[in-house]
Order: C-alpha cells, then structure tokens, then sequence
C-alpha cells in the first residue's frame, strides 16, 4: 500500500512501536522515519480482496492465517504493513498486530510505490528466516511476479491466461481470479479476446 511521509525526525523503532500501539492511523517504520499510511486505490482493494479470499478460504482451520493490510511485519531494521501477509505462527502474541513468522506476503503496488515494494521491500522481505514467498502484483497493468525461497528468490512473471502455485501454503490461483473486477487496460483485452461476443 502507498505511504506519505508524516515526520521526517528519525526516531528508534522502540519509539516507533510505543507510537504505534496508541495512533489511530497505521504508520511504516522506514530507515528512521515513520510514514502514514494512505488510502488505496479501489483497483488495489480489489486485487487485495479477491487474492485474500482465496487464501482464508483455503486456510480455514489450519494452522497458518492470513492477514489483509493491518498486520505489521518487522525485518532487521524496519516495519511495514503488508497488504497481505500469512503467518504460521503457532503460539499467541501480546502483540495481535504483528506477524512473529510471515511465510508469505503480498504487495500490490501502483507506479508510485513500485521503487519501495521491488526494492527496499524486497531485499528486506527474503531476509527475514521464516518467509518462503513473496508476491508483488501491479494494479495498474495485469502482472504478478512471484519470488521463492526454494528456488533461491528468482523473479518469476505471470500473467492473465496462467495459475501461480503459492508453494507456502499449497494453493494454486489463476492470474484472472486474482485481476476479478479490475478494469485495466490489460483485463480488458483479456476477457475481450477470450469471449469476443462481448466486444
């Protein structure tokens, strides 16, 4: 999700987190600094919302639980709230907004937050001990990269017409059901092409 800067003073994550436990509106911890979290866009609520189904529905009664937007992950050195996050953790937390062991998480991101979710985001995220997977979908165009740990984090791209195999979670989901009722250009001509008598 798309951050604005709210205080540029560097702070300590200790902090940071005393902060966070009392503000009504979630912050990311980011070198220092902390940033408000923005609204997204209705296109990113969509891509979020559909691709969280899937994983509540498949995960019912397990052990791993997915989260949607309000659960903070921390690396070695910053915070960030993740649009989607599974965590496996197995024993309760006195803190209920943080994931103790993400297997997997998702960033939908628009031209605006790329730069932070395939960089910054992304060298921190396949650091951290637990995660098996992480997952940055664009809201603007229709594309899904995937990266995975047992395959030593090598960017994979899918797109409308082929499934992705979320290996930490063992569920198998088409790029189409993850674009469901996003109006880009790009599922536009998808669902065009594949049932012309709607042109």
């Amino acid at each position: 999700m798309s951050s604005k800067t709210e205080e540029l003073e560097t702070i300590t994550p200790e902090m940071y987190l005393q902060k966070e436990l009392s503000n009504e509106i979630r912050h990311e911890y980011i070198n220092g600094q902390i940033f408000a979290m923005a609204g997204a866009s209705a296109s990113h609520r969509k891509i979020a919302g559909n691709l969280f189904r899937k994983f509540a529905d498949h995960l019912e009664n397990q052990l791993c639980i997915p989260y949607i937007s309000d659960v903070r992950v921390g690396t070695e050195s910053d915070y960030y709230y993740p649009d989607i996050v599974v965590d496996c953790n197995s024993n309760e937390t006195p803190d209920t907004f943080y994931a103790e062991k993400p297997v997997l998480i998702v960033e939908v991101f628009s031209k605006n937050t790329k730069h932070l979710d395939k960089g910054r985001k992304l060298l921190e995220y396949i650091n951290m001990p637990s995660l098996r997977e992480y997952v940055m979908i664009e809201q603007d165009s229709a594309s899904v990269d995937v990266l995975r740990k047992s395959e030593g984090w090598i960017l994979r791209n899918y797109v409308l017409g082929e499934d992705i195999h979320f290996e930490s979670i063992n569920l198998t989901v088409s790029v189409e059901a993850i674009y469901h009722r996003v109006n880009n250009e790009d599922v536009i001509e998808f669902l065009q092409f594949k049932d012309p008598d709607k042109r």
